[in-house]
């Protein structure tokens, strides 16, 4: 973690080639992909009624449009059939018009298309881990949820069904081309989803600001999204507030930035397991952890406690909380908002120590501020049941 006595040491930093914010920039979406090409591979969500009149717009625009659907996370399966059409349509450009699981879909297939071999050949940690060498089709990512931040990170995020897991396809050449983020995209999303997605936004500003690989511009991204995003959040969990929503998806863009350089820590590392294995939805899962991870973090506290409590006053500021009880609030106020425990996809009686043991190995803890141990890790997910 960047110490905070003065010192700053090395560190880098990447994020998307360019990146448009603005409530209505999404309606000028159209001219930018036609700018990188005619022939256009299309990953979209079910549920995005906004994709149809951009289609037009593309036609128009003396596009041909090839359209991949994608309902939920998607499988090796999911990105071999989309990778194969994108060739046999000799794809020049693609744009992914959804939420995160359709822009890691997107993000992997621009990266694909021009690649020689198969995604396993490439996946992390369960694949190949090949580098890829070629250079990726330009991508253009416009979220239609605040949460992932999937717009300005540099990895897919791939489930394996036969191994229960899911893994990354990563590399610095994925950052997307552009992203564009309309915050009135996610106009009118479900509650649920809405609190859910915005929960993942928050504990990935979080994370990396906890993070060991923490950095000057990581913490000053961070700092400013943390009281932000859970302000908006709490806004959101009691009225549709067009406000609170740019807020949110400036959070969620601030959180997929900062990850991409700070990286992220024990709970995305359990969340992927956990997410594999039961098929929660993830920013859930992220969000029924974050306070348990959170109070075993600050116990241990080896790297000092000064940016837990400045977490846990940013919590109290949003909920109307006790700052020492920030943590433990976290849970209570899910279950005010009545979003499931986690108790609703695993079961009574299941190994939580294979899932800590796989959490253990997992990318995310490498950068997480303290050594937790793995019966902390069995007791963050029994606080989450």
């Amino acid at each position: 973690m960047t110490a905070d006595s003065g010192s700053i040491g090395a560190f880098s930093f990447l994020t998307a080639r360019q990146i448009r914010f603005a409530r209505g920039v999404s309606e000028t979406a159209h001219a930018d992909v036609a700018g990188f090409g005619t022939r256009v591979l299309l990953v979209r969500g079910r549920s995005v009624p906004w994709v149809d009149g951009f289609c037009v717009r593309l036609s128009q625009a003396g596009c041909e449009v090839t359209t991949v659907v994608q309902s939920g996370e998607p499988l090796v399966a999911d990105v071999e059939t989309a990778v194969d059409l994108g060739r046999a349509a000799g794809t020049e450009v693609v744009v992914a018009v959804g939420g995160g699981a359709v822009i890691d879909l997107g993000k992997a297939v621009a990266a694909l298309v021009p690649a020689n071999g198969r995604l396993m050949d490439y996946l992390e940690s369960i694949g190949g881990g090949n580098p890829l060498l070629s250079e990726p089709l330009p991508f253009i990512a416009l979220p239609t949820t605040a949460g992932t931040g999937a717009e300005v990170t540099k990895n897919a995020v791939i489930g394996v069904p036969e191994s229960g897991r899911k893994v990354s396809l990563r590399s610095d050449s994925m950052l997307p081309t552009l992203a564009i983020v309309d915050p009135a995209l996610t106009d009118g999303s479900p509650r649920n989803v809405t609190l859910a997605s915005g929960l993942d936004a928050v504990t990935q500003c979080i994370e990396p600001y906890l993070s060991t690989r923490a950095n000057p511009l990581t913490d000053a991204l961070c700092r400013a999204s943390i009281p932000d995003g859970l302000a908006a959040l709490a806004r959101l969990s009691q009225t549709d507030c067009p406000r609170a929503r740019d807020r949110m998806a400036c959070t969620s863009l601030t959180g997929g930035i900062a990850l991409a350089n700070a990286g992220l820590g024990a709970v995305h590392g359990l969340a992927g397991v956990i997410g594999g294995r039961y098929h929660a939805p993830h920013g859930l899962i992220c969000g029924r952890l974050l306070g348990p991870v959170l109070s075993l973090n600050a116990r241990s506290g080896i790297r000092g406690r000064d940016r837990y409590d400045e977490i846990a006053h940013w919590i109290a500021a949003a909920f109307g909380c006790p700052a020492e009880r920030a943590f433990d609030h976290l849970t209570m106020q899910l279950d005010q908002w009545e979003l499931p425990r986690l108790g609703a996809w695993i079961s009574p009686g299941s190994d939580l120590g294979a899932i800590a043991a796989d959490a253990a190995g997992a990318s995310s803890m490498r950068t997480n501020p303290e050594p937790l141990t793995h019966a902390d890790l069995v007791r963050a997910v029994e606080l989450a049941l």
